[in-house]
């Protein structure tokens, strides 16, 4: 079923998809709404049996919405992150539907780990921002490359627009609040979750070659909405725009 190299024994790996949900939804309270309207859109413009690529798929947040919510899907969560990954291994093992591949973004030959030569939606969320600019356009031109016509590319990310500081600051002030209120209460953070990870005896070695590979936190760009707007046109997608947007993140879709 997969290319990762994970063990997948000896682990709750519902537990560990639970408490990975609870840490990002710490950062984003309204997570489960993007992946609603996300797979909105995939059921509008390609249907209720797609073939998808999970981009940075991580443990699989997207897949495991995506076939809960069309049992006819298929997807190929692809990702490079081993700690990650061994949750998507011990949580999709055994589920024809479900291909992992472990592959690197910015290495030019990535998607030659794929199953598939084309697919009808591509998807991510809250990933493609650990990129710089320049390879996150040149990642947007293989995405344009797999999507079929009449396909789509979802992302829901980070897209900061720096015309409006004292608007960005109000926000980052009132979310971090929040955040730190929901902390209190007993939420874990970002770092507290991976402490977690560096002690279980399945999740330890694995986690332990995630930080080798990243170090604590990889730190990319966060353009605007325009100007993923245009990099997505001019890669070859007919139509762009937003279809979702908080205060702080935006869900893009570009249709080929």
């Amino acid at each position: 079923m997969t290319d990762a190299d994970t063990t997948t024994t000896g682990a709750d790996w519902g537990a560990w998809q639970k408490s990975w949900d609870r840490q990002q939804e710490w950062y984003m309270p309204d997570r489960e709404e993007r992946f609603r309207i996300m797979l909105d859109m995939v059921e509008a413009l390609v249907g209720r049996a797609p073939r998808v690529l999970d981009l940075a798929c991580g443990t699989g947040s997207i897949t495991a919405r995506l076939l809960a919510r069309f049992p006819g899907a298929t997807s190929t969560g692809v990702d490079l992150d081993p700690a990650l990954l061994a949750i998507a291994e011990g949580t999709f093992g055994g589920d024809d539907r479900v291909t992992l591949v472990t592959a690197d973004l910015k290495d030019p030959g990535w998607t030659a780990g794929l199953p598939y030569d084309s697919y009808d939606a591509v998807l991510t969320a809250t990933a493609l921002h650990w990129l710089h600019a320049e390879p996150l356009a040149a990642l947007y031109g293989q995405i344009a490359e797999l999507v079929r016509d009449g396909g789509v590319f979802l992302n829901a990310d980070h897209m900061i627009d720096d015309t409006t500081p004292r608007i960005n600051a109000a926000e980052r002030a009132q979310r971090h609040a929040r955040m730190e209120e929901a902390r209190r209460e007993g939420a874990l953070d970002w770092a507290e979750w991976w402490r977690l990870a560096a002690a279980d005896p399945v999740l330890a070695e694995p986690t332990a070659r995630r930080f080798a590979l990243y170090g604590e936190h990889a730190e990319g760009d966060t353009p605007p909405v325009a100007w993923h707007a245009r990099v997505l046109r001019e890669k070859g997608f007919g139509e762009v725009r937003p279809v979702w947007c908080s205060p702080s993140d935006t869900l893009l879709l570009a249709l080929k």
